[in-house]
């Protein structure tokens, strides 16, 4: 079965929690991951099997020149199979492209739109 990788895809809150408490050890825990990535995210990348969310990544940033990754998650029956090292490279390609040029950067608080053909060939 393929997993997808999806820059700024859509995600449920329940299904990244699940994947945070496993990811970390802890219990679920009610976060509006939603409402949070929309807020302080330039972006974040889920990776989906069989439309099971299987990786999730954060891409933060402060507004400016500067952005980071957090919460690197993928579902323990795939750890060491190469989801993580794939979910960090999409980050970081969405991240680029997403900056973009300056000129488009000022139309669209900062961001630009990227269709998925072109940051699967920015691979």
């Amino acid at each position: 079965m393929t997993i997808t990788y999806e820059w700024r895809g859509d995600f449920d809150n329940a299904a990244v929690n699940a994947r945070h408490a496993e990811a970390f050890g802890h219990g679920q825990t009610p976060t509006d991951w939603h409402a949070q990535v929309h807020r302080h995210s330039l972006g974040w990348v889920c990776a989906r099997k069989a439309g099971r969310l299987v990786g999730f990544v954060n891409v933060a940033w402060d507004g400016g020149a500067h952005a980071f990754i957090l919460d690197t998650m993928v579902a323990q029956d795939l750890r060491k199979t190469g989801v993580g090292t794939e979910l960090v490279a999409t980050a970081a390609r969405g991240a680029r492209l997403a900056r973009g040029p300056r000129s488009n950067r000022r139309k669209n608080n900062g961001l630009c739109d990227i269709p998925s053909s072109r940051l699967a060939a920015a691979s």
